[in-house]
């Protein structure tokens, strides 16, 4: 395992969170609730990765 010092979380955080977004956006506009909430759990997956990622970098 090599020490990336929470980078690679931190782009895993990026990837989740604007694949959640896009989700979310189109789930909104065709009215797809089930999409709006995958998106929306990506979202959250993302920011819980961003914050390993800084808790990462802080050690």
């Amino acid at each position: 395992m090599t020490n990336d010092n929470g980078l690679s979380d931190k782009l895993k955080a990026g990837v989740n969170k604007a694949k959640g977004e896009v989700k979310d956006q189109v789930g909104n506009a065709t009215d797809d609730k089930s999409l709006q909430a995958e998106g929306k759990y990506d979202k959250a997956k993302g920011a819980v990765e961003e914050k390993i990622g800084e808790a990462k970098d802080r050690h």
